[in-house]
């Protein structure tokens, strides 16, 4: 039982040094010509947008709108990608072997 115990806290403590990473860690993904740029850290929360002065004028709000969605899909993808990494390994510890992961 104390084993178990001990086992539990380790493990604990290996997810809590993984949120914080995740946490710290900004992914970030930007349009193929530099107009939008989107940051999530791994926790997958937007942390920050930058659009190109360009951008800003109302004839280009549908393409801008269409940047942002792209752009936020691919960094959003990129955070989960980047928790199911690191958490694969606490996963398996807990016995949990999810297929994909």
């Amino acid at each position: 039982m104390l084993d178990k115990m001990k086992q539990l806290y380790q493990l604990q403590k290996k997810a809590k040094e993984i949120q914080k990473e995740l946490k710290e860690t900004e992914i970030e993904a930007r349009s193929t010509d530099g107009e939008v740029t989107v940051v999530y850290n791994g926790e997958q929360h937007l942390v920050d947008i930058a659009i190109a002065e360009d951008m800003l004028s109302p004839q280009k709000k549908k393409e801008l709108e269409q940047l942002i969605i792209k752009v936020s899909g691919e960094a959003m993808s990129k955070a989960q990608a980047l928790a199911a990494e690191k958490t694969k390994d606490v996963m398996k510890d807990m016995g949990m072997n999810i297929p994909g992961m």
